[in-house]
C-alpha cells in the first residue's frame, strides 16, 4: 500500500504543485486549505506524513496549532513545516511543538522529496522486531535502534523520529563530544545550528518529565554536545 501524505496549504497553486509531484512518485496525497478541514479529516484517520504551512487562511499561526493537535494524536507521525517564514523565532517554535523538520518554500522539489523519503525510512524502522544486537544500554537508558524505541528508567520516552536519531547519535559514543555537523550527519538531517539546539532542548524536557534531575546531555560550549553518563 502506498504511503499517504497530507498537505495543508492555503495557496492553491503551491498546494497542487506539491501534490502533483508527490503523486507522480506514487504517494497517495490529500490536500486541505485550512486547519478546520484538516482537523476533521485527521480526527477520522491520520495519514503517514503531514506537510504544513504555518499561516492558514485567516489564522496566522494555524499550522502551529494544528501541529500541536497532531502531536496529541501521535508522537511518531512525521510532520514537516513547509513555509515562507524563515526567521529563527518561527523555526524554533515549530520544532519545540514537535515538528520533525522545518523547511522554507525555496527548497527544491528533489530536496523536499528526499527529506520525505528519509522520514519514511526512519518511521518504517519502528515496525521491525526487536534485535538485541541493535540495543544500546547506557545506565538507565535503553535505545532500540531497530524499533526506534527509547526508555529511561524503564519509562518509554515519546520522541519524534528526528529526536530519536539525535539521541542515538550521542549515545553511540558516551562522553565523546559531537559537534552540530556530526550530529546532522549521524541523524541524517540537514538543518542550521539553531534547529539542532531547539531539538536538544526539547529532548531534555521530555526526559525531565520522568526525571527532573536528568542532566546526561551536556552542552560543551563552542564545540557541541555529549552524552555524559552519571
Amino acid at each position: 500500500m502506498s504511503k499517504s501524505i497530507a498537505i495543508v496549504e492555503d495557496e492553491a497553486a503551491i498546494r497542487e504543485n506539491y501534490a502533483d509531484v508527490l503523486r507522480s512518485q506514487g504517494y497517495h496525497v490529500q490536500t486541505y486549505v485550512n486547519r478546520s478541514d484538516a482537523t476533521h479529516a485527521f480526527n477520522l484517520r491520520l495519514p503517514h506524513l503531514v506537510i504544513l504551512d504555518i499561516g492558514l487562511e485567516d489564522e496566522y499561526d494555524g499550522g502551529f496549532t494544528l501541529c500541536q493537535q497532531l502531536r496529541s494524536l501521535s508522537s511518531t507521525l512525521p510532520i514537516i513545516f513547509l513555509t515562507a517564514r524563515d526567521n529563527d523565532f518561527d523555526t524554533v517554535s515549530g520544532l519545540r511543538i514537535g515538528a520533525d523538520d522545518y523547511l522554507t518554500k525555496d527548497i527544491s522539489l528533489p530536496h523536499l522529496t528526499a527529506r520525505i523519503s528519509a522520514l519514511f525510512r526512519r518511521q518504517d524502522a519502528m515496525k521491525k522486531p526487536v534485535d538485541n544486537d541493535n540495543i544500546l544500554q547506557v545506565g538507565p537508558l535503553m535505545v532500540d535502534s531497530t524499533r526506534m524505541h527509547i526508555s529511561w528508567q524503564e519509562q518509554a520516552i515519546d520522541l519524534t523520529i528526528t529526536e530519536f536519531w539525535l539521541v542515538h547519535a550521542l549515545v553511540k559514543h558516551p562522553g565523546h563530544v559531537k559537534n552540530r555537523s556530526q550530529l546532522m550527519t549521524d541523524s541524517k538531517i540537514f538543518v542550521d545550528d539553531s534547529t539542532i539546539t531547539s531539538h536538544i532542548k526539547r529532548i531534555r524536557k521530555k526526559f525531565m518529565l520522568f526525571d527532573e534531575n536528568f542532566d546526561c546531555i551536556e552542552t560543551v560550549y563552542g564545540m557541541g554536545y555529549r552524552w555524559q553518563s552519571n
